[in-house]
């Protein structure tokens, strides 16, 4: 049932209003990667003496690197790591965006949706970023000491709190924030595995660029099909 979510969500491609959101949203998300890797060369030419060399990427310069396909390389690695949590920030910006474009075509009977204020989801998404962010601080500790555990213990992680996260806003529209947070205790391993699946692609570069996007799309039908469930 969750990869007829998925596959959904693909099935718009051909919309207009989904295809706008999606580009807007790709290009948000490389901007933030873009932005993120500036700030570690930045770092990088701070505290280095002299330009920096790396094995298969030469000098580590400002601009050079940045526009260089050794850069480019260093670009896609940090996406791997990176984008778990500019997949949560994508979420604050454009998931309404996409829940509408997903419910105008396949829901058209709902009424709209009431707007959540810009203010409190800005502050749920830094809230949620910084416990994203926490969390895999911790589990360094279970990668060290679990070495063979370390990959199911970060998809295990993750796509627990990207769930957690993607399906709460998706459900806020139309639930309100106690109704959202009842849904998602009564359909949890639902949730969960959606969201590992959703994790998954997110560290393989090229791929994990639309994910966030298809992934609030996904998320979108995830909920109404689960507030049709019984019980």
């Amino acid at each position: 049932m969750i990869l007829s979510d998925f596959a959904k969500a693909l099935g718009q491609l051909d919309d207009r209003a989904f295809r706008r959101v999606l580009f807007l949203g790709l290009g948000l998300t490389v901007a933030l990667l873009v932005g993120l890797y500036a700030g570690y060369l930045w770092l990088v030419d701070s505290f280095a003496d002299g330009p920096l060399t790396l094995p298969f990427v030469g000098e580590v310069t400002w601009i050079g690197s940045l526009l260089s396909w050794g850069g480019l390389g260093v670009f896609l690695l940090m996406s791997v790591f990176l984008m778990i949590p500019v997949a949560s920030a994508i979420t604050s910006f454009f998931l309404e965006d996409v829940a509408d474009a997903v419910e105008a075509k396949h829901y058209p009977a709902l009424m709209p949706a009431p707007k959540v204020p810009f203010l409190e989801a800005a502050q749920d998404t830094v809230v949620f970023f910084f416990v994203l962010i926490g969390a895999n601080l911790a589990a360094l500790v279970a990668y060290v000491f679990l070495p063979f555990l370390a990959l199911p213990i970060f998809y295990a992680l993750n796509g627990f709190l990207l769930g957690r996260e993607y399906f709460t806003i998706a459900a806020l529209r139309r639930e309100g924030r106690a109704g959202a947070k009842a849904m998602r205790q009564r359909h949890l391993p639902q949730i969960w595995i959606a969201g590992v699946l959703m994790a998954i692609p997110l560290t393989i570069p090229i791929m994990n660029l639309i994910i966030p996007i298809l992934g609030a799309a996904t998320f979108t039908h995830l909920y109404h099909r689960l507030a049709r469930t019984p019980g």
